[in-house]
């Protein structure tokens, strides 16, 4: 297996896509705004990130303009002892891939000045997802570094399955042993992932997450199994069981 201190020649940079407003949440305030264990749920996933170790540094693509990020970046990142390592902003866009892409072309743009290659990695995780364990991290980061095509954090699915018609009448039970959950960080090389990114945006393929970008390049990115903790806020009890899993930490 490959450690930790083997791979410390890599950059890891993180990327966070927050310019969704979570209409599921109903909220008038963006759920990754929302307050959570004395903090937003931004700020908590963003320390996730700005303590570990190996992690050189962030891109958050958020939309223009917003009020909400300008305030938590200049009041409390800034004037915390979190601000240790490079923080960029880019645009958000209205899909979350497009704020992704948006994001990989800042980090490749200043790839000069944090002397980052296109064979170095990124992670891509979810805002509304405070909840994940630094032991996650490492194990990304220990079972792809070395690999070409890079992967995902998942679950495999538990339930059965059912698929069903537009009338909700079941059509079918679903075989779920080969079934997983989608989850984040979803770590890549960097150009590769630009690279795959850009052409499914250009075949109108709106991919709702990084992984479909890599399969639709011909690839076949490697699924480990993560924590069940790392949920995704997007709904209010949401919060309270985020709240549990933090203080659990």
């Amino acid at each position: 297996m490959t450690t930790l201190s083997a791979i410390t020649e890599k950059q890891y940079w993180v990327v966070i896509p927050a310019a969704g407003v979570g209409k599921r949440m109903g909220s008038h305030i963006p759920k990754q705004y929302l307050p959570l264990a004395g903090k937003t749920v931004l700020e908590q996933t963003l320390s996730i990130f700005l303590h570990h170790p190996k992690i050189t540094g962030i891109v958050v693509a958020v939309t223009e303009g917003d009020p909400y990020w300008q305030d938590i970046f200049v009041n409390n990142i800034h004037n915390s002892s979190m601000d240790k390592k490079p923080i960029i902003v880019a645009p958000g866009g209205e899909e979350r891939c497009y704020s992704v892409l948006n994001a990989l072309h800042e980090l490749y743009l200043q790839r000069d000045c944090y002397n980052l290659k296109g064979t170095d990695w990124v992670l891509v995780h979810d805002a509304a997802r405070p909840c994940l364990k630094t032991d996650d991290i490492d194990f990304l980061i220990e079972q792809l570094s070395d690999t070409a095509e890079g992967g995902l954090l998942g679950l495999p699915v538990a339930d059965t399955v059912k698929r069903c018609n537009s009338e909700d009448k079941v059509l079918e039970t679903v075989e779920r042993s080969e079934l997983w959950r989608a989850l984040t960080p979803q770590m890549f090389p960097l150009k590769l992932l630009l690279d795959s990114l850009e052409q499914a945006i250009k075949n109108k393929e709106l991919v709702t997450d990084d992984a479909s970008a890599i399969e639709l390049w011909g690839l076949k990115p490697k699924m480990l199994e993560g924590s069940p903790t790392n949920i995704k806020i997007t709904h209010p009890g949401d919060l309270q069981l985020a709240e549990l899993f933090l203080a659990q930490h």
